[in-house]
């Protein structure tokens, strides 16, 4: 083997100079900051996004520019970084001379023996905006769905009575009275048909109930368990499609959520990889758990052919959204994964790029 390293001390100029040009033309925000909480050094992005100049930036603060409600967070997230621990996808708000709030993802880390914390931000400004348009329409939609269910619920329950009224005439009825055989048949069609229609009425709610009940449903589950469950169900796909699957949940191994749910979640994704594999390629599945400021993350991620999140952008989990030609493709999958995450208050994330598979970050 080989090994070549590069002394920068042959092209001292050309380094420095290439590195400037990095940190001057960056779209990402590039900064130093010192252990006291001011600036020392910004590449003309942050200014640009923030709309203040240079000088304003160093002369304050950099909690100064923090929204409020994130300061605190921001405040203990610095604290952290002086005392030798990086940040990493910590995301906070910042607010723009112009009044305007812009969300920022850092990823920040500490060099003691100079007390400076070396960072880079990415303005994530346009997500945040459409998770909260997709949540404002999840929670109509959610609203909707609750009325319609109650209507049904209300509807077979209210239709009961006059149902039982109907009945109820035709045991007052006296039928020794009626001697035409034409009239006798008819009147028992119709009393057959309504004690069907009362039988089908209450079977009716009481499905409606079951499901209440089953969809309300909490329970610890045990990731591998249902997991497991799932692969013995879909093992002729696996074994067909020769896909490697490996699993750790060592780290996190229990969630509270409604198995049937969880269920559904790990088959969707599980039969999406294989089906979206790279041609000449065997699906890899892998599967782990993490915790994560005081919360539980599932990571499912794919070698597929993974998906171009420039034009899918906040169509990846709509309903009936296509993103391929594949003959068996009907969106719904990950519309329905979607709104099993977040039914129960989870959130749900996907990174991807086109033929580099696919990484979904669930949190519960």
């Amino acid at each position: 083997m080989n090994n070549t390293t590069t002394d920068l001390s042959e092209h001292p100029v050309d380094f420095f100079t290439n590195f400037e040009d990095f940190f001057n033309t960056s779209p990402d925000l590039l900064c130093v900051a010192g252990f006291d909480g001011y600036f020392k050094r910004i590449n003309p992005s942050v200014s640009k996004l923030l709309g203040y100049s240079n000088e304003e930036l160093f002369s304050k603060p950099i909690n100064d520019f923090v929204f409020d409600d994130d300061k605190k967070n921001t405040k203990n997230a610095r604290k952290d970084l002086t005392q030798k621990i990086g940040l990493y996808n910590f995301e906070n708000r910042y607010v723009t001379k112009s009044g305007n709030i812009v969300w920022l993802l850092w990823t920040s880390f500490p060099v003691a023996k100079d007390k400076l914390v070396y960072a880079i931000a990415k303005n994530i400004t346009f997500k945040k905006e459409l998770e909260q348009e997709r949540n404002a329409h999840l929670t109509e939609l959610t609203k909707v769905n609750k009325e319609l269910k109650q209507l049904t619920y209300t509807t077979a329950h209210d239709l009961r009575s006059p149902v039982n009224n109907l009945l109820a005439v035709f045991d007052l009825l006296d039928k020794s009275t009626i001697t035409n055989p034409e009239t006798l048949e008819l009147i028992s069609i119709i009393e057959a048909s309504t004690q069907t229609l009362k039988k089908t009425l209450i079977d009716h709610v009481a499905i409606l109930d079951k499901k209440n009940e089953e969809d309300n449903q909490l329970e610890i589950l045990d990731f591998n368990i249902i997991l497991q469950e799932v692969l013995s169900s879909i093992n002729s796909l696996i074994q067909n499609s020769k896909a490697k699957i490996t699993i750790d949940f060592s780290e996190a191994d229990t969630i509270i959520f409604n198995r049937n749910s969880l269920k559904s979640i790990f088959l969707n994704l599980i039969t999406n990889s294989i089906k979206y594999s790279k041609p000449g390629a065997l699906p890899i599945i892998n599967f782990n758990s993490l915790r994560f400021n005081g919360s539980t993350q599932l990571i499912i991620t794919d070698n597929g052919i993974g998906f171009d999140m420039e034009k899918v952008k906040d169509r990846i989990f709509g309903l009936h959204q296509k993103f391929n030609s594949h003959k068996d493709s009907n969106g719904i999958g990950l519309y329905l994964v979607y709104n099993h995450v977040t039914n129960l208050g989870g959130h749900i994330s996907l990174e991807s790029n086109l033929n580099e598979g696919a990484k979904f970050t669930i949190t519960f």
